[in-house]
Parts: C-alpha cells; structure tokens; sequence
C-alpha cells in the first residue's frame, strides 16, 4: 500500500520559511503571493494487505514521529 502524508503547521503558528519564500517571489514580481506555508509531503510504501492496517500505522507514524501535533496538523491518503 501506498501512503501519502501531508503535514502543515497549524493555523496562527508562525512559519518564518513561508515568509522566506513569499517575500522571495515578491521580489520576483509576484505580488499577487498573499501568503505562503511550508509543509512536508512523504510518500510511504508498507507491506499490508488491507487499507485499514495502512491507516492505522499511518496514523501512528504520524503521531510518533511524522508531525509534531503541538504544532502540526496531519492527514494522509491510503491508495492500494
């Protein structure tokens, strides 16, 4: 199974590498850029035979090591 992870800060946590980058393509002349966050994107591949089973260590992954969900929000995406 195929496990695609997106983690994001959550709302109101400053991301200063978000403001790098949207200050960055201003400068560019992209001043239509409002506002820019940075997140992380993983791909995992685990040996199970049901999605279920994915889910379930794609959410503990996640919890333990993947996202800091002080900060961090998460959601996944399980596809055979």
């Amino acid at each position: 199974m195929l496990v695609k992870v997106f983690v994001t800060l959550k709302e109101g946590v400053l991301d200063p590498q978000g403001k790098a980058v949207e200050n960055s393509l201003h400068s560019l002349g992209f001043g239509g850029v409002k506002e820019v966050r940075v997140g992380k994107y993983l791909e995992l591949s685990l040996d199970v035979a049901e999605a279920e089973d994915a889910e379930q260590q794609a959410r503990r992954m996640c919890e333990k090591l993947l996202a800091n969900p002080v900060i961090e929000n998460y959601r996944f995406e399980v596809t055979g």
